[in-house]
């Protein structure tokens, strides 16, 4: 058996029984670089996945706490997907993808791992992404490390 050497995943693994919402703990915080925040807005945000299914995956998520998508409000809605937009030219501008995949994962079986603060998924694709790695070893291979990445993302020329 040959073994991938993935520290950083140590950090998931003890993140998964934390208390409280990741999502809420990083807004509050105000540290949006150390959180991987790319925008604020008033009723929604944008942060990196520190996870990704791959390189620039974004989530989209409404400030308030809702694991219930039929609880956004209007407003919320709206801002959500205007980040949607906003977001999907700026990773165009920065990472060069040739497709996105766009999902909201609702209930643990549906393969949301935090079931309690709904999210859109945003996460850049590119052909031939989808290689031996994940098929073969269950591994996927990210490209770039997180904090380079939210440095591209955010900076003054995208915005």
């Amino acid at each position: 058996m040959k073994h991938l050497w993935a520290p950083w995943r140590m950090e998931y693994v003890k993140k998964a029984n934390e208390k409280g919402c990741f999502l809420c703990k990083a807004f509050k915080e105000k540290k949006d670089k150390k959180n991987l925040i790319i925008a604020r807005g008033v009723h929604s945000f944008v942060i990196m996945n520190r996870y990704p299914y791959n390189t620039g995956h974004l989530m989209i998520t409404p400030i308030r706490h809702t694991g219930k998508l039929e609880s956004l409000s209007k407003d919320e809605i709206t801002e959500m997907f205007g980040f949607i937009n906003k977001m999907k030219k700026r990773l165009e501008k920065t990472l060069h993808p040739e497709g996105f995949n766009i999902g909201i994962n609702i209930g643990r079986v549906a393969g949301a791992g935090l079931v309690s603060h709904i999210h859109i998924h945003l996460v850049p694709r590119w052909c031939g992404d989808t290689n031996f790695m994940p098929t073969l070893c269950k591994t996927k291979v990210i490209s770039q490390s997180l904090g380079k990445l939210h440095s591209e993302i955010t900076k003054k020329s995208h915005r």
